[in-house]
């Protein structure tokens, strides 16, 4: 494996985009506060890096699955770039994406030793979550699902996880706080697809954004954008939240 600087594997892992991994597990941390008061910080380091290793894997299967099939070019926007530009090898990238799931089955496992056996759900979910996004058979990606499982995993595991390493219990409530950052970030890779329909249709594969047309899509994403909030309100409304959940 070749030796790369440290600012090409953080523009590899598209590290900008690491706020979509951190925020829901510190949210689920801070509802795990805002229930008994006590945060247990090493925990919660624990499962921040787990989260943004599995975060950092994904991006960089996806790159490298994306590259191969020729989904990325030269005039693409979606990918951080290093493979259309010839700034990495291929092999290397996707090295990269299992040391990052290595890594965060590793977190896992002491976790699992921590809080038992819920914790491999939630590991599993997320490592085959992240891999199928544009791995065989699934590639759910190319079929319209990409913000249904983008939603899932960044939503309800994330905010879930983070809750439960602090209090060890499996509830509900996790996941209707979940809903408006799930949405969010569902939103996010929704806007990127609304940017790229016209390389996706040329690839052949579809996403949520080219089904619609972009006229329908903008509406929808405009609704997704309103939906977040306004949940996020009436959990407020109906004391789920705090006011300064806002």
């Amino acid at each position: 494996m070749v030796q790369y600087p440290v600012s090409l594997w953080a523009r590899a892992i598209r590290a900008f985009s690491f706020t979509a991994s951190v925020t829901p597990v510190l949210l689920g941390t801070a509802l795990a506060f805002y229930q008994t008061g006590t945060v247990n910080l090493l925990l919660m380091f624990a499962a921040l890096i787990g989260g943004l290793c599995l975060h950092a894997g994904t991006n960089l299967i996806s790159d490298y699955f994306d590259y191969k099939r020729g989904v990325d070019q030269e005039a693409s926007f979606g990918s951080s770039r290093v493979l259309v530009e010839k700034m990495m090898q291929p092999k290397d990238v996707l090295t990269g994406g299992f040391i990052a799931f290595g890594i965060a089955t590793l977190i896992g496992v002491y976790l699992l030793s921590v809080r038992g056996w819920p914790i491999v759900a939630f590991g599993l979910a997320g490592i085959f979550g992240g891999y199928f996004y544009t791995a065989g058979p699934v590639r759910y990606k190319y079929h319209a699902l990409g913000e249904f499982l983008v939603f899932a995993l960044m939503g309800p595991l994330m905010v879930w996880g983070g809750h439960f390493v602090q209090v060890g219990t499996i509830q509900w409530l996790p996941l209707l706080v979940s809903a408006p950052v799930g949405i969010l970030v569902a939103a996010i890779l929704f806007a990127n697809n609304l940017r790229d329909i016209e390389d996706d249709n040329a690839a052949g594969f579809h996403t949520q954004a080219s089904l619609l047309g972009r006229k329908r899509a903008r509406i929808l994403y405009g609704a997704m954008l309103w939906g977040a909030y306004l949940i996020l309100i009436g959990l407020i409304l109906f004391r789920f939240a705090p006011i300064w959940a806002l």
